[in-house]
Parts: structure tokens; C-alpha cells; sequence
């Protein structure tokens, strides 16, 4: 199937049943089942992260944003890994550009998933 290029998104007819309202519930078992994908993932790459929370939430928000293949191939995996903890919270930091740039609201994400996983 061919991508849509990103300008012509906005003309393209919804589907019925794709222009609905979503019930929470429904919501939530779609966050919960792609969650869980990041999830098993984060045990893959770093198993020692199942028995501290905050490494594993913190880890889990870091791969929903930017894949599993990201952290698969970071510093922050190879530095958790070998238990250097305090380096694997400062590689958190080196994820805040877009586009090339800076974007205060990385900062912010990557600031927090790092307080997050030295919780």
C-alpha cells in the first residue's frame, strides 16, 4: 500500500467506520496492547530493567516514543546493561532533537523519563 505524502493527509476521505468517536475503553485496549509491544521489548534489550520500576517505566517511555530499534542500538542499552546506571540516565538526554534541532518539549519528555528511571 502507498504511503499518503503527509500534505495530502488532510483531503483524504475517512472511511465510515474510521470516522467515529472511540470510547475510552476502547482507547485504553489500544495504548495497553501497544504498550505491552514496548514493553517485552525493554525485557529483550535490557533484562535486569523487570526488577527496579522506575528503570523499566522509564525505559518503556523511551522506546513508545522512539522505537525499540533506537534503544536496541543506543549507549543508553550497552550502559544499562552494564550496570552503569548513572550513565544510562545521562544518554536519555541526547534524545531531544527533531528535525535537527532542539525541541523544548524532548527536553521535557527525556528530562522526565530520566527522573522516571532514576526513581
Amino acid at each position: 500500500q502507498a504511503r499518503l505524502p503527509f500534505v495530502d493527509r488532510k483531503e483524504y476521505p475517512l472511511k465510515p467506520e474510521d470516522a467515529r468517536a472511540w470510547s475510552t475503553a476502547e482507547v485504553d485496549d489500544l495504548l495497553s496492547q501497544d504498550l505491552g509491544r514496548f514493553e517485552r521489548g525493554v525485557v529483550r534489550y535490557c533484562p535486569a530493567a523487570v526488577t527496579r520500576q522506575g528503570h523499566f517505566d522509564g525505559l518503556a517511555s523511551f522506546s513508545f516514543n522512539l522505537g525499540l530499534g533506537t534503544l536496541q542500538r543506543s549507549t543508553l542499552r550497552m550502559r544499562y546493561n552494564r550496570a552503569d546506571y548513572a550513565g544510562a540516565a545521562d544518554e536519555f538526554l541526547k534524545f531531544v532533537k527533531g528535525g535537527g534541532r532542539v525541541l523544548p518539549g524532548l527536553v521535557t519528555r527525556r528530562n522526565d523519563e530520566r527522573a522516571l528511571f532514576m526513581s
